[in-house]
């Protein structure tokens, strides 16, 4: 049987995803990109902002007019937007056969052959494990990145508790992946071809605080640098509050380890982080920015904002833009206040509008464009190491014109950064090639180089 797998959200779900589609594909279960094709459907949906949801129930809706037609003869709902409407989507879309909640994931092939020998339409169980039940690693996983690269979610769930987020509610506590079995999950990433590692959870920077009594992120660090085969170590979602000199000087030794650091800071108003429940304020953020940049002098620093928290004033706004423009991230995404149900956010007075949040995001987009495009062009004679993604010209005369591949820094993550445009390369290279590349311009975002 065929199955189409939908992954839906962040990379963590994508995680979730393979580790599925590894337990369906040792039970015999094949894969296909293509509905017309496709005898069975998983989601794994995403509920974190409205834009999200949407995507989600649009998604499941979708499938589920094939599955009334009997052109799938399962359709089997998971993720985050599974586990916070159970209810709603037993009731609203009957044509879903399984639920799986975000813990229950193990119980896929059970779900899915459940479904199968029943052949009957609305009808149902569901799977929901507790939220917090401890999540393991060393699980075989089927890479679907292409194999370039791929992450280790390293842990579950947050403790943070910030006012504007469900998932605490919907993925639980924080839980550490023990480290023995993130270095199996590892080795069998390496054993499958990728040489970039990007480790990832709601938080990375608390990993081992609930299982060993301290920060062990460093230590897991230091472990995965010793695996053959990969070149780049990349660390993403790191709060700015739990960030130690030893994961600093950590990044700083090991030469595996990418000089980026993705700092999700939200806003740069003191009054609205402490409404936002973040644990830091302006000064530690400049602070911390200062201490990074004088330790690792060519870090790249991603960091999100939120526009249009309720009650941000034009002050409080004002506050934010002027620490983009003083800290000049290399990296920045701004997202638009989304009033998330159940939490304690959207009920707070004084919503702004829709067409202020944004007003407002624009003009910090605009802002960062600038940054960006200078921060660019500061790359110009530069040499700096890349990855290969791919070719994108051939000019038909290798001797004259050469080839140009696309290809990305260690300042640019998988999916959400820029790229390099190698030209002029004189020999064929593949994807997965590093090579170093002699920066010679920039377009706006992206670079332009030779191979040095």
């Amino acid at each position: 049987m065929k199955i189409l797998f939908v992954s839906l959200g962040c990379d963590k779900n994508r995680v979730d995803t393979e580790v599925m589609l590894g337990m369906l594909s040792g039970r015999g279960f094949t894969f296909t990109d293509d509905e017309e094709e496709a005898e069975a459907a998983v989601v794994n949906t995403c509920c974190f902002i409205n834009d999200a949801k949407q995507e989600s129930i649009d998604t499941i809706l979708e499938l589920s007019e094939r599955r009334k037609s009997g052109q799938l003869k399962a359709l089997i709902v998971t993720g985050c937007l599974a586990q916070r409407y159970k209810e709603e989507i037993q009731k609203e879309i009957p044509e879903v056969d399984e639920i799986l909640g975000i813990s229950s994931i193990d119980k896929i092939i059970e779900a899915l052959e459940e479904t199968l020998k029943r052949n009957k339409l609305f009808t149902h169980k569901n799977y929901f494990d507790d939220i917090n039940k401890k999540p393991v690693g060393g699980q075989r996983r089927i890479v679907t990145t292409g194999g370039l690269y791929d992450y280790l979610k390293i842990a579950e769930g947050c403790d943070k508790h910030c006012t504007y987020c469900i998932i605490p509610k919907v993925r639980g506590n924080y839980r550490s992946v023990p480290m023995e079995q993130l270095l199996v999950d590892a080795q069998n990433l390496a054993d499958e071809g990728v040489t970039e590692l990007i480790l990832v959870a709601q938080e990375t920077t608390l990993y081992g605080t609930d299982l060993y009594g301290e920060k062990k992120l460093p230590e897991l660090l230091h472990k995965l640098c010793k695996i053959e085969g990969f070149k780049w170590i990349r660390i993403m979602y790191c709060y700015p509050e739990e960030i130690t000199k030893e994961l600093v000087q950590t990044i700083k030794e090991e030469p595996k380890i990418c000089h980026y650091l993705d700092i999700p800071i939200q806003s740069g108003s003191d009054r609205i982080l402490k409404k936002m429940g973040r644990r830091t304020n302006n000064a530690e953020i400049r602070e911390l920015v200062s201490y990074l940049r004088q330790e690792i002098p060519d870090i790249c620093l991603r960091t999100t904002l939120i526009s249009g928290f309720p009650g941000e004033t034009a002050a409080d706004h004002n506050e934010t833009y002027d620490l983009v423009k003083d800290l000049k991230f290399d990296r920045l995404g701004v997202f638009t206040y989304s009033q998330e149900e159940d939490t304690p956010a959207a009920t707070m007075p004084d919503q702004v509008t829709e067409r202020v949040k944004n007003t407002r995001r624009n003009k910090l987009m605009r802002l960062q464009q600038e940054i960006a495009f200078e921060s660019a062009s500061k790359m110009v004679g530069r040499t700096v190491d890349a990855v290969v993604e791919g070719k994108i010209v051939d000019s038909g005369d290798s001797n004259l014109d050469g080839f140009t591949y696309v290809a990305r820094t260690y300042k640019d993550a998988p999916d959400i950064d820029g790229f390099v445009f190698v030209t002029g390369v004189h020999r064929e290279l593949m994807t997965g090639d590093y090579l170093k590349v002699n920066i010679t311009g920039s377009n706006e975002y992206d670079l332009i180089g030779e191979e040095a």
